[in-house]
């Protein structure tokens, strides 16, 4: 009884294994594990049919409990538990009825297999499903036609294609649009220029090709990534396809920075290489980006609908490979039932004394060797013509690819001929991505039709061979009961006639026993399709969820850093702000399609489990249905079936949570460092506004200092013979001493109102801090009454860490409060520093011109000779500024502006100062050599 029970059980997990057991490469890798289960199953074969149980063993065959002998995966069986196995085991023993149950595996196993398998997940599980290998496929026929494959894993390795090629499209599209649209900014740019002159194709093939170069690369690391680890191996592991997707991830995202560096080159391409003006080239570009954003979107809503339909193929691809299995398995039900009837025919003349035991098994060899052989012929048959077909199906495929490629060029290029872009660009866009659009719909629907075409021919493969090898095994059942039998038992035919219709009657209701089945694999199997799309479409609203909280964090965080700058004018702060949304929505659009690719894996990792659970619920619903009469033991085994249905269960459930979070984790450490590359591009961006703004505040100071009067007076000064050393040096110290005594007021005034500041927030933080303190006594009061309770504590827990949490923004809130009101602060005695300093210089200037007896009026009548100092003036202030901005570091704009004008006074008053004193002989031969030239 012992070895029958661990017969029974060995052969209850081999009926749980997937059907790729099948495969030579899988067995070779699942050896150690199977090695008992051989070991059992060896003691009980014959040596004279070592080739069909090896193809018998295929099959996976669930037997109802009302069964005294347990047929084998063979066709031979096993006696039941209520007798013993002192005698040899023979291969082919007759079925009678009998209230023993074939849920006894689970009695014994059942503990150990529950204990093994409520273990937490861990490091161990995640190695052993990454390490699960299936067929390599890059077509959907190919399925179809191999031999136990895994039909899941395949299914969604070519979902993980379709969302590859769906980028490749999109990516392509945006290329084109792109084109498109820098072709109408150039004829905007450039309107005397016709679109074939040679400076437009110029610029525009410099683009085409740049593109070219991109998109070239791509596909090269693309292919390099694909042929890397495959070797001449026909299947591929988990681990590596989870590789593979990530290192498609990132160069994908290498890729899309690629173009944005491309995008940001142009403003200096045009203006370095073609000499386009900076307002021009800067007009082109926000052109070019805001049309860009409008293209975008578009790419972004048929990325949706596209992935949506992708999934859509993706579940009725496994609903034909599904049928398809069902086809295959249905020759294999329909040898063991014919052969069980067989069976019980042979057995009811051996009872009868009109055959002998050694003649009955004679028989029930030969119709066995015989049955398997033709089942094994046929799946032979099956899988050589299939791959035919497959052949015939994908070389149709090509084809028909090619020739609708070339019919959709000559379709573009149609369409932009005969378009007029710069009449209305936004009309122009929206008909250009529809018809590209309507193409790549196209391609899929060629690609989904050539699949039902193939299926259909696959199923009447199926059908045909299934007709031819049910006729073989009715020639056989003729053969045996209208030749064999009446020459070996004596017995007239019609006897051997009736006892074969008896026979068929009994295949027939065995057969219509395993339809029942059958039907309720089937609707177990839409109850799981309904499942898994329920799941598909919770992952889709939380990449939604996930997509609107990006977005609202990154926008957010550029309108807080604008914000804080400020000084920007509104056109530079407007191409800013369109610069990071045109980037925003191509990260987004691709951080969306790999957390579609992330949710097929987290579907791949948890197919065996799945896979597992289906099974038990389909031998739950056999059990269910084989007998209405059921003694307690058997109510207690179906029970217990029942409870490992239900744990099963749980732990498929707790397994997809923990899978979920493990991959959704990874998503968001590619978005942060995507977010990473983003900031980069942004701060780039900032940082060229800011120094342009810088410089044209710089320029605008610098034209301030250039002012014609105070260069006249000063030339006017230094030729006049009223100008003694005594008197200008007693006015430059006056000057002088007066700047000081303005530079200590700012900086008195400056400490007062930082400590004034200072002050004032310690205040607030004391208040605040106090409102804090009062809050929690008040809360923990109100909870007290309810301490000994559980739930109150957790509620206590929960708002404490909210409380906590919120300090943090409330914190940078604060600090960003008082570095503003700082700035305005600052910004205020600076303007009060600037308007002292020019009431100070215009003092010193008045002041020189009385002492030069020199009318205000009359220094502004010498603007033949500005240019004789202009260029010492430039000297020195060349010499003078990077001093002072490299003590400065970066500085803003107002610091720029005001630094230039008063390094500007202070030099001029310098130079006043050195000409005008006596001793200086070079001073004295210039103002001889320009009074003789009077």
């Amino acid at each position: 009884k012992d070895d029958t029970q661990n017969l029974l059980k060995n052969l209850e997990s081999n009926a749980q294994t997937p059907l790729e057991t099948g495969s030579p490469s899988r067995r070779r890798k699942r050896e150690v594990q199977m090695s008992k289960d051989k070991e059992a199953v060896d003691e009980c074969e014959a040596p004279s049919n070592s080739n069909i149980t090896a193809f018998a063993l295929k099959a996976k065959v669930i037997y109802p409990i009302n069964q005294k002998f347990r047929p084998l995966a063979d066709g031979s069986s096993n006696p039941s538990l209520h007798e013993n196995l002192k005698q040899a085991v023979l291969p082919h023993q007759p079925v009678e009825a009998s209230p023993s149950s074939s849920l006894g595996s689970l009695s014994q196993g059942e503990k150990d297999d529950c204990s093994s398998s409520s273990s937490v997940h861990s490091a161990t599980s995640d190695d052993r499903f990454l390490s699960r290998t299936f067929l390599r496929v890059n077509a959907f026929p190919e399925v179809l036609a191999c031999e136990s494959v895994d039909i899941d894993l395949c299914i969604y390795s070519l979902h993980l294609k379709d969302l590859l090629h769906l980028d490749t499209a999109l990516r392509q599209e945006k290329h084109m649009m792109f084109i498109q649209i820098f072709k109408m900014c150039l004829l905007d740019l450039l309107p005397k220029k016709k679109s074939d002159d040679e400076l437009y194709q110029k610029i525009l093939s410099k683009q085409e090709n740049d593109l070219e170069d991109l998109e070239k690369g791509l596909q090269v690391k693309l292919s390099n990534t694909e042929m890397s680890g495959a070797g001449d191996s026909e299947y591929i592991s988990l681990a590596d396809v989870e590789k593979k997707e990530r290192e498609y991830s990132e160069q994908l995202i290498d890729n899309m920075e690629a173009f944005w560096k491309q995008m940001a080159n142009i403003q200096h391409f045009l203006v370095d290489q073609f000499k386009c003006s900076s307002s021009k080239a800067r007009q082109l570009v926000m052109t070019l980006t805001e049309r860009m954003i409008a293209a975008e979107g578009l790419l972004c809503d048929s990325q949706e609908l596209q992935a949506l339909d992708a999934l859509e193929r993706t579940m009725g691809r496994a609903h034909m490979a599904k049928v398809i299995e069902f086809l295959k398995l249905q020759v294999q039900e329909e040898t063991r039932c014919r052969l069980a009837a067989i069976s019980r025919g042979l057995e009811l003349l051996a009872g009868e004394g009109k055959l002998s035991g050694r003649q009955k098994e004679e028989l029930l060899t030969q119709q066995h060797r015989a049955f398997w052989q033709e089942a094994e012929r046929f799946s032979r048959e099956f899988v050589q013509r299939g791959k035919d077909l497959v052949k015939a199906s994908l070389a149709h495929q090509v084809e028909g690819t090619a020739k609708l490629t070339l019919a959709q060029e000559e379709e573009r290029r149609s369409f932009l001929a005969e378009a007029q872009p710069t009449a209305d660009p936004e009309k122009f866009l929206k008909a250009f991505h529809e018809v590209l659009e309507r193409q790549r719909l196209m391609r899929c629907d060629l690609e989904e039709e050539e699949n039902v075409r193939a299926t259909e021919a696959v199923v009447a493969l199926c059908q045909e061979l299934y007709c031819s090898t049910m006729d073989t095994f009715q020639k056989f059942v003729d053969a045996l009961f209208l030749q064999t039998l009446p020459g070996m038992t004596g017995l007239p035919p019609e006897e051997c006639d009736c006892l074969r219709q008896e026979v068929q009657e009994n295949a027939a209701w065995q057969l219509g026993k395993s339809d029942r089945f059958r039907r309720q694999q089937w609707e177990l199997f839409q109850e799981l399709q309904e499942q898994d799309q329920q799941v598909w479409m919770e992952e889709c609203a939380l990449s939604s969820v996930l997509q609107t909280h990006l977005r609202e964090d990154y926008e957010g965080t550029i309108c807080g850093v604008l914000g804080r700058l400020g000084g920007l004018t509104e056109e530079s702060t407007r191409c800013v702000l369109q610069g990071h949304d045109l980037l925003l929505r191509s990260a987004l659009r691709r951080l969306a399609l790999r957390g579609n690719a992330l949710a097929t894996l987290t579907q791949m990792r948890l197919s065996g489990k799945k896979h597992l659970l289906q099974e038990l619920r389909e031998q739950r619903a056999l059990e269910q249905g084989s007998s209405q009469c059921l003694d307690e033991h058997q109510w207690q085994l179906l029970r217990a079936l029942e409870t490992r249905v239900l744990e099963e269960a749980s732990r498929l459930e707790e397994e997809a949570q923990q899978t979920r979070l493990q991959l959704q984790q990874r998503l968001l450490a590619e978005a942060q460092e995507v977010g990473q590359l983003l900031q980069q591009h942004m701060e780039c961006a900032i940082g060229q506004a800011l120094l342009v703004h810088a410089r044209n505040a710089a320029t605008k100071s610098r034209d301030k200092d250039r002012d014609d009067f105070k260069r006249a007076l000063m030339e006017t000064a230094v030729e006049s013979v009223y100008m003694t050393s005594a008197g200008v040096s007693r006015l430059v110290q006056a000057y002088y001493q007066h700047i000081g005594r303005i530079m200590e007021d700012h900086e008195e005034r400056k400490l007062q109102h930082l400590k004034t500041l200072q002050g004032e927030r310690m205040e607030n933080y004391k208040l605040r801090k106090k409102q804090e303190l009062s809050n929690p006594s008040s809360g923990s009061r109100t909870a007290g009454g309810a301490h000994e309770t559980s739930q109150a504590v957790h509620q206590r827990m929960l708002s404490q860490q909210k409380r906590f949490l919120a300090q943090f923004p409330v914190h940078q809130q604060m600090r960003l409060h008082a570095q503003q009101q700082q700035a305005r602060v600052m910004d205020l005695l600076e303007a009060q520093l600037e308007t002292q300093l020019q009431e100070a210089e215009q003092n010193f200037i008045s002041e020189l011109a009385a002492l030069a007896r020199v009318p205000l009026a009359e220094s502004r009548l010498f603007p033949a000779k500005r240019g004789l100092l202009e260029k010492p003036l430039r000297t020195k202030k060349k010499k003078s500024l990077p001093r002072e901005r490299g003590d400065l570091g970066v500085p803003n704009d107002e610091d720029l502006a005001s630094g230039d004008h008063t390094s500007g006074s202070l030099s001029s008053k310098r130079l006043s100062q050195q000409e005008s004193e006596a001793g200086d002989s070079e001073n004295s031969k210039k103002m001889l050599k320009r009074r003789s030239n009077l």
